[in-house]
C-alpha cells in the first residue's frame, strides 16, 4: 500500500515536470511564431534612415511614423475605400461560405440521404481536378456576368470542397443519429432538424471553417486583378500590392520623374512595405480570438471515439 502511494506520489512529480518543460516548449514555439509579426511592426515605426545606416534592430535609434504618413497620405481615401470592400466581402462571403458548405456537408453527411456517395465523389473530383483558369475567366464574365462586380469576390470562394470534407466528418463524429431520430419522432422538418438540432452541436467546426473562409476572403487578391477594373471596388490586398508595385516604378525611372534626389532618398521604402504588411494583417489578427475557443475545439472533436 505504501509503495503504491509512492509511485503515485512519483507519478504526479514526474508528469508535473513534464508539464512545465512541455509549457516551456509551447511557449517558445509560440514566441518564435509570433516574433517575426512583432519585428515587422518594430521596423515599420522604424526612421527609414536610422533603418539604411543600423540596419534591422529590435530596438531602434529612431522611432518615426513616416512610413504610416506616406501610405495614407499618399492613398489614403483609396485605402479606406479598400478597407470597406475588403471587410464587406470578407463578412459577406463568410456568411454565405458557411450557409452553402454546411447544407451540403449535413446533407452527404446522413445515411438517409439516396445520393450521398455521388455528392461526395462530386465535391472530392473538384479538389483533384478543375477546369482551369481560362474556362473560369469565361464562366465568371461572360456567363454570370461579374465583371467588375463586388460578387465577383464573394462567389469564387463560397464553395471549398476541403471545407466540405471537413464538416462532413465533424457532422459525423459529432451529431449522434439518436437527435435526428428524435427530432423526427417530433415532427420537425429537415430544415428545422439542422436549425434547431445540428447546428447548436456544430458551433465549434462551423466556427473552424469560418475563420479558414474569413482568412481566404481577407487575404485574397487574385480574383481582383482578374475581374475587378473599377478603382472603388478593389479590394485592400490589391490595393496595398498596386501601392507597392508603383512605389518600385517610382524608384526604378528615377531620372525621369519629376521628385528631385533628396525627395527620393527620403521616400520611406522599407519601412513602408513593413507598413502595408501590419495594415494589411493586423484587423485579421484582432479577429482570431473571438474564433479561438471554438477553433480548437473543432480541432481536437472526434479525435477521441468511445
Amino acid at each position: 500500500m505504501t509503495n503504491s502511494k509512492t509511485k503515485s506520489k512519483d507519478f504526479h512529480r514526474l508528469s508535473t515536470g513534464w508539464n512545465i518543460v512541455a509549457n516551456l516548449i509551447a511557449g517558445l514555439l509560440s514566441f518564435i511564431c509570433v516574433f517575426p509579426f512583432l519585428f515587422v511592426m518594430i521596423i515599420s515605426f522604424t526612421d527609414e534612415k536610422t533603418l539604411a545606416t543600423n540596419g534591422y534592430r529590435i530596438i531602434p535609434e529612431k522611432w518615426s511614423l513616416e512610413a504610416y504618413k506616406y501610405v495614407f497620405g499618399e492613398t489614403g481615401e483609396m485605402l479606406l475605400r479598400s478597407y470597406g470592400v475588403t471587410i464587406f466581402v470578407t463578412v459577406v462571403g463568410t456568411i454565405i461560405s458557411l450557409v452553402v458548405i454546411s447544407l451540403y456537408a449535413y446533407a452527404i453527411s446522413r445515411k438517409s440521404f439516396k445520393y450521398r456517395n455521388f455528392f461526395s465523389f462530386f465535391a472530392f473530383f473538384t479538389m483533384l481536378f478543375n477546369g482551369g483558369l481560362v474556362p473560369t475567366y469565361i464562366v465568371a464574365t461572360q456567363l454570370l456576368g461579374l465583371k467588375d462586380s463586388i460578387w465577383a469576390l464573394i462567389w469564387p470562394l463560397a464553395m471549398n470542397a476541403f471545407y466540405i470534407m471537413i464538416l462532413r466528418t465533424f457532422y459525423k463524429t459529432s451529431v449522434p443519429d439518436a437527435i435526428i431520430e428524435s427530432g423526427k419522432i417530433d415532427g420537425a422538418s429537415e430544415f428545422k432538424i439542422f436549425y434547431k438540432l445540428v447546428l447548436p452541436l456544430s458551433l465549434p467546426g462551423l466556427a473552424t471553417i469560418g475563420l479558414f473562409s474569413t482568412l481566404g476572403y481577407w487575404n485574397d487578391w487574385f480574383n481582383a486583378l482578374l475581374y475587378i477594373e473599377d478603382p472603388n471596388l478593389v479590394p485592400l490586398q490589391s490595393m496595398l500590392m498596386r501601392i507597392e508595385t508603383s512605389f518600385q516604378f517610382i524608384l526604378q525611372n528615377a531620372q525621369n520623374s519629376s521628385l528631385s534626389m533628396s525627395a527620393l532618398q527620403s521616400l520611406p521604402q522599407d519601412t513602408s512595405r513593413m507598413a502595408m504588411v501590419v495594415l494589411a494583417t493586423g484587423p485579421i489578427i484582432l479577429a482570431y480570438p473571438f474564433f479561438q475557443r471554438y477553433f480548437i475545439q473543432g480541432l481536437t472533436i472526434g479525435a477521441v471515439k468511445e
